[in-house]
């Protein structure tokens, strides 16, 4: 990936909807469902990582109003931070620090409803990013730029519009942008942002994405391509080009040949791929979504990116806490038991494993850096959003 974009797309993860309350009663039920949901002094120590966070993000805005990136101030960086704070309830859409993001995001708004860096060409990867954040906003004027940003995506996904149909491996994917090749990655940014903007399930843009979400899944039962063959039911990268993961293949066997190699799967896209199915409507007794969970009860952890390669376990850590945390919300159960019969309180745990790791500034880093994860804003906000997502 050359561009810092990319670099961020393969990296991301991203987003958690919005809580809406309404009086003094939609506030007491949302915390006796926290309490039941998460030890009280998780919650506790959660609530205070969350605000130490902001307040080394808020000191860290620019005086444009984004967060920085490699060259400058980025909109999908800062669209992700910004959704930080329009998600806190000690901050809002409204809040200054937010409205100065929204008003340097605003600026990508193209004529074609996409919201994007024109030079990057990488049109699904920010669109999908500022959707997620501009969707936290009631102002009317916003609301419209979000509409055209949710038909401006559906227009990117592969289908029909560029003379592909259903046994295409493309059919159903996005990629980074127009006429890119699509992966996993970038088609779960996608229906996150259309889903959490307030997109019908019911739209044809969910069932086109199933198929190509089928096809990413290691399951030889609903996955119609040769690499399936012999698959556990986690995901992988791509489809396209006979297959890509970014975990590689599975070590070989005694006596195995280049020709028995299976692609490996691993924890950020199978995260993704499960709560992309939701998303699409697949029921939690189809086998796609059963195996997906299987795998997840097989490699249950939050020590490393699971099933990568030792030599990359780190890679990509705070991207696939996002991703763990989005899923497993999505999913609705607060326990998984996993290989062992142990069952994990999840919420509980992404959060007391980020707490473990923040920083004393308030910040979080990836000491192992790909996909830009060297980068504080956006890991702070990756960090931030899986809270948001374990506790609200």
């Amino acid at each position: 990936m050359k561009t810092i974009a990319k670099v961020l797309v393969a990296s991301l993860v991203l987003a958690v909807g919005v809580f809406v309350l309404s009086g003094p009663n939609a506030l007491a039920d949302r915390n006796e469902k926290k309490l039941t949901r998460i030890d009280p002094l998780v919650q506790k120590q959660a609530d205070e990582a969350q605000k130490r966070a902001l307040e080394y993000l808020a000191a860290s805005q620019q005086p444009d109003g984004g967060w920085e990136g490699h060259q400058g101030s980025d909109p999908a960086i800062s669209a992700l931070v910004a959704k930080c704070f329009a998600q806190h309830p000690d901050y809002g859409s409204n809040h200054p620090v937010v409205r100065r993001a929204f008003d340097f995001i605003l600026k990508y708004v193209q004529q074609d409803g996409g919201i994007y860096v024109a030079e990057q060409g990488l049109q699904n990867y920010y669109t999908s990013v500022v959707l997620m954040a501009l969707t936290t906003s009631d102002d009317p004027e916003i609301k419209k730029v979000v509409a055209n940003a949710q038909k401006y995506l559906s227009k990117l996904q592969w289908d029909e519009g560029e003379e592909r149909d259903r046994s295409d491996v493309f059919y159903g994917g996005a990629g980074y942008g127009q006429h890119k090749r699509p992966d996993l990655s970038n088609t779960q940014m996608m229906l996150e942002a259309l889903h959490d903007s307030g997109l019908s399930p019911e739209d044809p843009v969910f069932k086109k994405a199933e198929a190509f979400i089928s096809r990413c899944q290691m399951l030889e039962q609903t996955n119609d391509q040769l690499f399936a063959k012999g698959g556990d039911g986690g995901f992988i990268y791509s489809p396209a080009n006979g297959g890509e993961s970014k975990a590689g293949f599975n070590p070989l066997g005694a006596g195995e040949s280049d020709d028995k190699k299976v692609l490996r799967s691993y924890g950020s896209m199978t995260y993704a791929g499960l709560k992309s199915l939701l998303y699409a409507q697949v029921g939690k007794d189809d086998i796609r979504v059963q195996r997906a969970i299987g795998w997840i009860r097989n490699h249950y952890t939050l020590s490393q990116n699971p099933n990568m390669p030792e030599s990359q376990s780190k890679q990509g850590l705070y991207y696939y806490f996002h991703t763990f945390a989005r899923a497993l919300d999505a999913w609705g159960e607060d326990v998984i038991v996993d290989q062992d019969s142990v069952r994990h309180q999840w919420r509980a745990d992404i959060c007391s494993e980020l707490i473990k790791l923040q920083r004393k500034d308030g910040s979080w880093v990836n000491e192992v850096d790909r996909w830009f994860e060297s980068n504080p804003n956006l890991v702070t906000a990756y960090a931030v959003l899986a809270i948001q997502a374990a506790t609200q």
